[in-house]
């Protein structure tokens, strides 16, 4: 009896940033299961999850996630390198398709060039066009054959504006994201008290981040320390950071105020704090979503540097800047950006926020959030649409 040919398939995906490296990861995780019967040929640009996924690496994007218009400008001779390698790669080994996952700086850029040259391209996690740069719908249109969006709202932007390979697959966090351990357990082990308030410090994934933002945090934590001594401070360390450069920024601000008592440092426990805790501070990004799913009220908060801010400040054209408030369509939740972010101004919302009352309205608003996510299974959702879009691909070129 002859064995039946397995299917193979030949993509090739680019994600650069940690959030986008999660994504992607989880995505390759997810084809390989819908797709058994099939041998997986996945290359690109990774990051470390990508890579333990089995992804076979042309360039590393670990180095190539920074932030700013200066940091990028002294950064440009390895961007470029980094494209052409992409290009050459993919014209050289021919994918069924090529899979961007966010990063649009980049990303766009690349999806001209290899459509010109005949590859089909498949968007995944979408620009936030609807943010900013809407000029960039052109690119869309002409360079994307699929388009797969996570954000509920976005599916009837794009369509509005003549955008029609798009569709909603949901949020890959929704129904996923969930805490290892108890409060109990977290107090256990970091050494605090369950009894007493907990505010968490999620400065954000980025050496510039934690620069401009912990600080201000810590001031913040200070400010409250003088009223309120029974409230416990952690400072959440992102896999991408190191524990050692959050020591030396306290160690730098204990200098000119007097930090609370109570002042833990978690690295790799992102959830398992946020879920701990009463409140949080936490820069906007994809982890304000976690927050919102984990049911945790929170301040979101975002500072870089004046020039960036003068620049790219002035192209959003949202009446938000916060995930969890573009999805509610309504600010639910306190943002604080740039000149806005302050040490007093921060702590007084801690306070508001760690009053009861106010405290369970906002969490049973963040619940309302996390529901319109979608369900569970988003990444399958996304394999399944993917593998679609090649096996018809495949068939009409038969």
């Amino acid at each position: 009896m002859t064995a039946t040919p397995r299917t193979r398939h030949k993509l090739m995906i680019i994600a650069g940033e940690p959030s986008g490296d999660a994504h992607a990861a989880a995505l390759v995780h997810a084809l390989r299961e819908a797709a058994p019967e099939s041998q997986m040929d996945v290359f690109g640009a990774t990051g470390p999850l990508m890579r333990a996924a089995g992804v076979d690496s042309v360039i590393r994007s670990d180095d190539l996630a920074i932030l700013g218009l200066l940091e990028i400008g002294r950064a440009l001779p390895k961007f470029w390198r980094a494209f052409n390698k992409l290009k050459q790669a993919a014209i050289e080994r021919k994918p069924e398709a090529v899979i961007l996952v966010d990063w649009p700086d980049f990303n766009l850029r690349l999806a001209r060039s290899l459509h010109r040259r005949g590859l089909r391209v498949i968007y995944y996690i979408s620009p936030q066009l609807w943010a900013w740069r809407s000029y960039r719908l052109k690119t869309i249109k002409r360079d994307v054959d699929l388009l797969l969006t996570i954000l509920p709202f976005e599916r009837e932007w794009y369509a509005k504006r003549g955008v029609t390979q798009v569709e909603f697959v949901g949020h890959p966090l929704a129904g996923e994201v969930e805490a290892r351990f108890s409060r109990q357990d977290f107090c256990r082990f970091h050494d605090l008290d369950p009894a007493r308030p907990i505010i968490s410090l999620v400065p954000g994934s980025r050496r510039k981040e934690l620069q401009r933002i912990l600080p201000e945090m810590l001031d913040a934590a200070a400010f409250i320390s003088v009223s309120r001594p029974d409230v416990q401070f952690v400072v959440v360390v992102a896999p991408s950071r190191s524990p050692k450069e959050v020591r030396e920024i306290i160690a730098a601000r204990s200098a000119a105020a007097t930090l609370p008592g109570v002042l833990r440092i978690a690295h790799h426990q992102t959830r398992e704090a946020l879920a701990a805790s009463d409140v949080a501070a936490v820069a906007s990004g994809t982890v304000t979503l976690e927050a919102a799913l984990l049911g945790t009220p929170m301040v979101i908060v975002y500072k870089v540097s004046p020039i960036n801010w003068h620049i790219l400040g002035r192209l959003i054209n949202t009446d938000h800047y916060g995930l969890v408030n573009l999805i509610a369509g309504e600010r639910i939740v306190t943002e604080l950006m740039q000149d806005e972010l302050s040490g007093e101004r921060l702590a007084g919302e801690f306070i508001l926020l760690l009053d009861d009352r106010r405290n369970q309205t906002l969490r049973k608003r963040l619940r309302e959030v996390g529901h319109q996510l979608g369900e569970r299974g988003a990444s399958r959702r996304a394999a399944e649409r993917i593998l679609d879009f090649v096996n018809t691909r495949a068939g009409k070129r038969a």
